[in-house]
């Protein structure tokens, strides 16, 4: 792999635990303001020193991202339709690569809708992009999106999905999680995050889904609404941290955010590496 290609990949999965904890923050590209992404600096800021990768539409970067900040950007790359529309499947590629390179992105992200009339063109726009990608050293993190069809979301569908992604030239691939996950990140030879999905009824439950992710072979996650949907976002993404980065187990993560649910979120600041 070339030099810049693992550079910028090793500022996404961290070398020293091979892991990452992405925060997402790039719902508004379909969904509009999302309740707690109405005012996205807000949301972001004291988050940004505990993620390891921020996901994020250029334009809440221009406008929403202190532009000192060291946290590397993953830019949502994809997009073209809204969760009112026809078929949130009808993507194109909205952010070009140069633009990407400009904006000092590390990674570049588009959504692939396997089994929808939008297929083809989903997996032509996702080849066009790793090709651009591995002109210039950027990688391409493909998401195996379901849409508005939640039920998809079975071992064989995410396998078949994040299987075509790598094969296409993917360098990470964004899945869900779902029962025989290890299925999935066993036939992926690509590293796999999962997303966090809608948010989840307790703060168990989301560690539970990110420690059994892990165990079973995911090299993190990219988590949003879980956590910034909180009461107690900052909270969360340390607790989340600790099982992605530490080890933790789910109870000890919920011991970390329930202590950390009484101490004042710090000022947001620019974090070393």
């Amino acid at each position: 792999m070339d030099w810049g290609m693992q550079n910028r990949i090793s500022k996404i999965i961290r070398p020293e635990t091979g892991r990452s904890v992405m925060l997402a923050v790039d719902h508004g590209y379909f969904l509009g303001p999302t309740r707690k992404l109405e005012n996205p600096n807000k949301t972001i800021s004291p988050l940004l020193p505990y993620a390891d990768a921020l996901m994020l539409t250029r334009g809440v970067l221009r406008s929403s991202v202190s532009d000192v900040t060291n946290t590397p950007v993953v830019l949502r790359v994809s997009g073209g339709s809204s969760v009112i529309g026809e078929s949130l499947a009808n993507e194109g590629v909205i952010t070009g690569m140069e633009e990407a390179i400009r904006l000092n992105a590390v990674a570049v992200a588009i959504s692939i809708f396997i089994g929808t009339e939008y297929e083809k063109q989903n997996l032509l726009n996702l080849s066009e992009l790793v090709n651009e990608g591995e002109k210039y050293g950027i990688p391409v993190l493909a998401v195996t999106a379901v849409g508005k069809e939640l039920g998809k979301r079975d071992q064989r569908f995410l396998s078949l999905s994040c299987r075509i992604a790598a094969e296409l030239g993917a360098r990470i691939v964004k899945t869900y999680y779902c029962d025989g996950f290890e299925k999935v990140a066993g036939s992926c030879p690509v590293p796999c995050v999962i997303a966090g999905g809608p948010k989840l009824e307790t703060e168990l439950d989301a560690f539970e889904m990110t420690y059994n992710a892990i165990r079973q072979g995911a090299v993190g996650v990219d988590m949003g609404r879980n956590i910034w949907q909180n009461p107690h976002p900052v909270a969360m993404i340390k607790a989340v941290r600790a099982i992605v980065h530490e080890g933790a187990k789910p109870k000890e993560a919920l011991k970390l955010f329930e202590s950390g649910k009484k101490k004042k979120a710090p000022a947001s600041k620019a974090k070393s590496r």
